[in-house]
């Protein structure tokens, strides 16, 4: 849609066969503005969950004691809170951030650059905050004093800060810089690579690590049997974790297959998409048109002209004889379309061949619709126009949306009839659009043409006869849309009794004129139907081997307890 189209990130070269195959966009690396020296070390993968998490804490207590601030990635909120718990349970002093204190968000990243500081992350991504080392002085200050009430006491706590922070900053790189430390890899090399990303940002030193068990997602669906056999092989005791390149290198491979799998996943989906696309841009073509006044009354009369010759292909075709036309079906179609009777059309239709025919009821809609045009004006007759067709064409549009949606939910089921459900979809995605617009067509037409200005008097009656009905009147139905039978006639209100808001007691009897049950006083809860009884037996059942109770002497199942012949 757009005639250039670009974009920034860090993490976008893992993801430069989906960029070109589906953007047609090319991936360049722009070199760092300061040299990368953060410390990507080798993954650590341990046989059990357990032993992983252990090895986590213990690490992170490591940093701690040195002054090396950690952030430690997760891939799910319980994980960080369970991690959570754990370093709890040590006496580790640590921050969460995940999606349940969003607003936190900003100050927690701002100080995670801090001496000793332990966060943990799930799913950390740029977040709009750069990590500090040392922390960030600003948001100290404003966090111990409100710069709009005391600027003086915020200028001194900041210039206190800046102090400190520069004292730490020190501290910290002497310590290595903020470590990353991530508890799982991720499906998408991406994911992880924005978690090492907060480490090392602009020259700054830095280190990054991952910890993963046989008993991880990825580990156990996609790379379990490789790594499970090499860790046989070296005889790895428990708590002794496995660290080779070999490792890294088949942990990568499950990703890249992971990521393949979803890359394929999203191909599809985008695939079906643009069917719908090209469907999507001729109907928003349209209603820009409309909007823009382009589509107006030589849309209207191109319309009616396609009408007119798909009546007259159905019941008057040429290669019939005009003897076997159906004309009253013609003349009932000429009626529900413009809204024309014969005699409007100068000649009776037997007398007019197909092109007569043709161009007698095209002129008469033209005539028609110009004399509308010349009663109620150009101007109102096209704002009334452009209202009606936008209507009809976003209404139609959304019912089309439902049945495309109820189409591709089944759709991949072709696939046991040996037939491509794609091409399948794309078939009758078109018929269906087809039809859509048609029926689009055919109600302007019959809409357009019967349209009308509602005068002043018009208008105030139905204000008074809505005035008369009251506020409650919005909450009665009639019963056949509840599929109820209509109400009985019933008692006439007597004294007392509600009756018909605006008319005296005693007013008419049973239900209103056509069948709309009598509304009850305003004030009133709204009437509702109401549940049937339920039938008691009154006497005790008879027995089908008893006497019978109407007197004969015969057993009740010889008697008036047989089953009846149909």
């Amino acid at each position: 849609m757009y005639e250039k189209l670009a974009g920034m990130t860090g993490t976008a070269d893992t993801e430069a066969g989906e960029f070109s195959q589906i953007y047609d966009l090319d991936v360049v690396v722009v070199p760092t503005n300061e040299p990368m020296i953060r410390d990507d070390r080798s993954d650590l993968v341990y046989r059990t969950a357990p032993e992983k998490w252990n090895a986590v804490v213990e690490e992170i207590q490591d940093c701690q004691e040195h002054g090396q601030p950690v952030l430690v990635g997760t891939v799910s909120i319980e994980n960080s809170e369970m991690l959570s718990r754990l370093l709890k349970k040590n006496r580790v002093q640590h921050v969460v951030l995940n999606a349940k204190y969003h607003e936190r968000e900003a100050a927690i990243v701002a100080q995670a650059g801090r001496r000793g500081a332990v966060t943990i992350a799930t799913n950390m991504a740029g977040r709009g905050t750069d990590i500090v080392l040392g922390g960030n002085p600003e948001q100290l200050a404003r966090a111990e004093v409100d710069e709009g009430k005391d600027p003086d006491g915020f200028a001194a706590a900041l210039a206190r800060y800046r102090e400190l922070c520069a004292a730490e900053r020190e501290e910290v790189v002497a310590a290595g810089g903020v470590h990353i430390l991530g508890t799982e890899r991720h499906e998408s090399r991406r994911i992880d690579n924005q978690l090492r990303g907060r480490s090392g940002r602009q020259g700054d030193p830095g280190s990054s690590r991952f910890y993963l068990s046989l008993q991880d997602d990825l580990m156990r669906i996609f790379a379990s049997d490789r790594v499970q056999a090499l860790m046989k092989r070296l005889g790895m005791e428990e708590g002794v974790p496995i660290e080779a390149p070999m490792v890294n290198r088949a942990i990568e491979r499950a990703q890249t297959q992971v990521e393949g799998r979803n890359f394929e996943i999203r191909k599809n989906l985008l695939e079906y998409d643009d069917v719908m696309n090209k469907q999507r841009e001729a109907i928003y073509e349209l209603r820009r048109d409309i909007l823009l006044g382009r589509e107006g009354r030589d849309y209207v009369m191109k319309i009616a002209r396609d009408v007119v010759d798909y009546l007259i292909e159905r019941h008057c075709p040429a290669k019939l004889d005009p003897r076997d036309w159906k004309i009253d079906e013609m003349r009932s179609e000429i009626r529900a379309f413009f809204n024309l009777d014969e005699a409007d059309l100068g000649e009776p239709l037997e007398e007019m061949g197909t092109e007569e025919l043709e161009e007698a009821i095209v002129g008469a809609a033209e005539r028609s619709y110009g004399e509308k045009e010349e009663a109620h004006g150009a101007e109102a007759v096209r704002a009334a126009e452009r209202h009606h067709m936008l209507r009809v064409v976003d209404a139609a549009w959304k019912d089309h949306l439902l049945a495309l949606d109820h189409l591709k939910e089944g759709i991949g089921l072709r696939g046991y009839g040996q037939r491509d459900p794609k091409n399948e979809y794309k078939r009758e995605s078109y018929e269906l659009f087809t039809e859509m617009k048609e029926r689009t067509e055919d109600t302007l037409i019959k809409d357009l043409f019967r349209l009308r200005p509602i005068s002043a008097e018009e208008i105030a009656e139905l204000e008074r006869r809505r005035r008369s009905l009251g506020p409650q009147s919005m909450s009665f139905r009639h019963p056949s849309a509840l599929g109820l039978p209509a109400p009985a006639a019933g008692p006439q209100p007597g004294p007392g009794m509600p009756g018909i808001p605006g008319m005296p007691s005693g007013g008419p009897p049973g239900p209103a004129p056509g069948g709309f049950p009598p509304p009850q006083a305003s004030g009133g809860p709204p009437m509702r139907p109401q549940k049937p009884r339920t039938v008691v037996r009154s006497q005790a059942k008879v027995g089908r081997n008893a006497p019978c109770p109407c007197g004969s002497g015969k057993k009740y199942k010889k008697c008036c307890g047989a089953p009846v012949a149909v």
